[in-house]
């Protein structure tokens, strides 16, 4: 499972990191509202579907085509975790090297949003500090990491239950209760 597992699992990580990265160079023109969050979502469904391309060729190269659902599920949440921290690891690389500020206009906008809302002024004070409270918390590494791993986790998570329902496949199962009595 090591050899499949390995393989997939770097191969759906670095092409979730190149589209991550190539549409960050292009945030400007897709902007941060819906259009963002579809494509992002959409990059994530295309490059975990090696989840189930590694389920099936572990199945198929390494079990003789039969696998259960608890194995194809442990296949492909190794696959998950494996494309989910090479996502990791190209966020924190980027955003603390190159984009310490990228957060900066959501969090703005957050604001914004929430002033506009026409609530109380306590009620706005109170929200608005709570997010500038995860704006601070941003900036630490592990809680950044922490966040940016729950974007990719729960579809690959969703996309490896999917794989694993779909793949499974037992041993055929013998029966002498069918075969023709004069044959034996």
């Amino acid at each position: 499972m090591k050899k499949a597992v390995l393989t997939f699992g770097l191969i759906s990580g670095l092409i979730m990191s190149v589209l991550m990265g190539g549409s960050l160079l292009l945030a400007d023109k897709i902007g941060s509202g819906h259009n963002s969050m579809v494509l992002g979502y959409t990059m994530m469904v295309a490059s975990f579907l090696l989840i189930y391309f590694g389920i099936r060729s572990y199945r198929d190269n390494t079990l003789g085509g039969q696998i259960s659902f608890g194995r194809a599920f442990a296949c492909g949440i190794l696959i998950t975790l494996i494309s989910s921290v090479c996502y990791v690891v190209m966020w924190e690389v980027l955003y603390f090297n190159f984009m310490p500020h990228f957060m900066d206009g959501y969090f703005a906008a957050q604001i914004h949003k929430l002033q506009s809302a026409g609530l109380d002024a306590a009620t706005t004070a109170a929200r608005v500090a709570a997010i500038q409270h995860s704006q601070q918390l941003y900036q630490n590494p592990l809680v950044n990491m922490a966040y940016t791993l729950m974007e990719p986790l729960p579809v690959g998570l969703l996309i490896t239950l999917l794989s694993a329902a779909l793949l499974r496949r037992k041993a055929p199962t013998h029966s002498n209760s069918s075969a023709d009595p004069a044959l034996t």
